[in-house]
């Protein structure tokens, strides 16, 4: 793209998450001269998501604003304005101020958390997503309540954890058998389920929420537990309400459908991070991915499509971490079609990981406090590079020693 088409191009990026930022800082690195607005619901300055269930909820730390002068980048921000619609055949979108005309469009915003029926409006039942939610729980884990966690998945262990180190009494409940059940397989999440009572959390599986009232929850079984506070963490569903009748092609999640270059089916529009599905030649399918990372990694390829830069097409290795119980939990690639499931070392150990292979290669990797592995499997993963099945299996062999 040239100066003079950098100049007359107004971008305008809606969600002022992590995505819609780093599109931002991307549009600038690679170049572009022209206006750029960034179009956030919540009044507080873009800050990062991940301390939110950490230091934010402990307080440790007040918030977790992202550290970018956008006045110095030249990044025009409007805070606090809900967007409700976008007529992109007059290349406008909808706010509660009035119109925004946009010569490029780029949708970044994010995902809502599932509510978890009946509950809503009830008094105690709270969410964690955003700042003002973390700020609400802190005042809960410091008079140390009875906390009750509904879903024990990625951020239920995390605001348990954080709630067991606030001196919490805490349960925590799933629908499902075991623990992180739609995430990763019985084998390996069986060891994880032990985390939670050894940290003095109880784990109720197979144990489903009927009603939710202040002060107790009350199972399907008939069950009682006492909930001076509960905390809802039953997954997330793509933001893309205010794109209804837009003409805008999304999956069944409700994911906007980008293409290998985050464009999305209308002209000038792109998508990225939680709210948006790419396809996937190295795993032969669309993804979905709700992770840090994918929100970081994803702006540079609108940019450089944005601004006609040399760029491949968006493929990465999906990765995520988490802190849950005291350990440092790692994953990278996508597990689905593996044929072979490896262990490297014993998962009643503080530290071990699984590898999968397809077909001798490395398409996934869960590491517990095993960041070298991680870090080492990542790139075979990336580069398809075959392993022998038998010393990849040898926790004492790095993973990088096991190409076959």
């Amino acid at each position: 793209m040239s100066e003079q088409k950098h100049a007359q191009q107004h971008v305008v990026i809606v969600g002022a998450g992590m995505a819609g930022v780093q599109t931002a800082v991307a549009l600038r690195e690679q170049g572009f001269t022209g206006p750029v607005t960034l179009i956030g619901a919540e009044p507080h300055q873009p800050y990062d998501r991940p301390p939110l269930s950490k230091a934010v909820l402990l307080g440790k730390a007040e918030d977790s604003a992202f550290d970018v002068d956008f006045e110095e980048l030249g990044v025009e921000l409007r805070l606090g304005l809900d967007v409700t619609g976008l007529r992109a055949s007059d290349h406008e979108i909808d706010t509660e101020a009035g119109p925004v005309a946009y010569d490029t469009l780029v949708v970044a915003t994010g995902a809502h958390p599932i509510v978890l029926p009946g509950a809503e409006g009830v008094p105690g039942v709270h969410l964690l997503r955003t700042l003002d939610d973390a700020v609400r729980l802190g005042p809960v884990l410091e008079r140390r309540h009875d906390v009750v966690v509904v879903g024990a998945g990625w951020i239920g262990a995390e605001f348990a954890t954080a709630a067991r180190a606030a001196g919490c009494a805490v349960t925590v409940v799933e629908a499902a058998e075991r623990p992180l059940a739609g995430a990763l397989p019985a084998e390996v999440t069986a060891p994880m389920a032990d985390w939670y009572g050894e940290s003095g959390a109880e784990l109720l599986v197979h144990a489903r929420v009927a009603t939710v009232e202040p002060g107790r929850i009350v199972l399907a079984d008939g069950r009682e537990l006492p909930a001076d506070a509960v905390v809802v963490g039953i997954g997330a569903h793509p933001a893309t309400g205010w794109l209804a009748g837009s003409g805008i092609a999304l999956d069944a999640s409700g994911a906007v459908t980008a293409d290998e270059r985050l464009r999305t089916s209308l002209p000038d529009v792109y998508a990225v991070g939680d709210c948006a599905s790419f396809p996937s030649a190295r795993y032969g399918r669309r993804l979905l991915v709700h992770h840090w990372d994918n929100a970081l990694q994803g702006p540079r390829t609108v940019a450089a499509t944005i601004t006609g830069a040399e760029s491949g097409p968006y493929d990465p290795v999906p990765y995520f971490w988490s802190e849950q119980f005291g350990r440092f939990v790692q994953y990278a690639g996508h597990h689905a079609d593996a044929d072979e499931l490896l262990w490297r070392g014993d998962p009643a150990d503080e530290a071990w990981s699984v590898l999968w292979l397809r077909a001798g290669v490395p398409v996934a990797l869960l590491a517990v406090g095993r960041p070298r592995d991680l870090a080492q499997g990542r790139k075979l993963v990336e580069t398809a590079t075959p392993v022998d099945p038998v010393r990849a299996a040898d926790p004492s062999v790095p993973l990088k020693a096991a190409v076959a």
